[in-house]
Formats: structure tokens, sequence, C-alpha cells
């Protein structure tokens, strides 16, 4: 059964891909980064999540976790092309497109803790 520090942990994998990703497009790392399905959270997400969230009896916990699914997908999405962007020298490019990883990343952070929440 899932517990709070368990959904913690899953905060916890986001928080740093975001760090790989930054730090890379502060040119201080060189994260290419990896789909929505290969990192930690996507693994849990599209893994074992989806048993161990039908242990919480809060009658909003499956919605919740499946509405992480978007947001989710569309951050790597945005943080692949920031990576290919900075790749390609448009450091500029790169930087603007961060602001759109982070309203993402910030409604993986409510969700996740709306979760925890309900553990």
């Amino acid at each position: 059964m899932a517990g709070k520090a368990f959904f913690l942990m899953r905060l916890n994998d986001h928080v740093q891909y975001l760090k790989h990703v930054t730090d890379t497009l502060d040119g201080k790392h060189s994260f290419t980064g990896t789909s929505h399905t290969d990192c930690k959270l996507g693994q849990w997400i599209y893994g074992e999540g989806e048993a161990e969230i039908q242990t919480l009896t809060h009658p909003q916990a499956k919605d919740i976790f499946d509405s992480i699914k978007e947001p989710h997908e569309k951050f790597h999405t945005i943080s692949k092309q920031a990576l290919e962007m900075y790749a390609n020298g448009d450091t500029d490019g790169a930087k603007k497109t961060t602001t759109q990883m982070h309203v993402l990343s910030t409604q993986i952070y409510n969700k996740l803790l709306d979760l925890d929440g309900m553990s």
C-alpha cells in the first residue's frame, strides 16, 4: 500500500528530472532527456502506479492519478524540445521553453501532493 513517503518519492523523482534538464540548460550537465514512459515517474505511472492507486480509498484518487498523465507527457515533450534547442545553439529559445516546463511541473507537483494527502 502506498504511504505518504511514497508519493513524496514520486515527487522527488520528477524534481530530480527537472533539475537535470535545467542544469543542462545552464551548461552544468549534458542530459538529453527521456520519454514520458522511461523516467522514474513515468515507469511508475505506466507500471505499478495503477494498482497502487487502487489501494487508496479516497473517491478522487483514480481521477487525480489519471490526470497526471497528460501534463507529464507534455512536460517531457517540451523539455525534450528545450534540450534540443540548447544543443543546437538556441539558448534563448530553450530558456523561453522552460516557462512551459515549470507550469506543467507545478501541475504534476500539485497532483502528487493531492495524492499524498489522500494516502
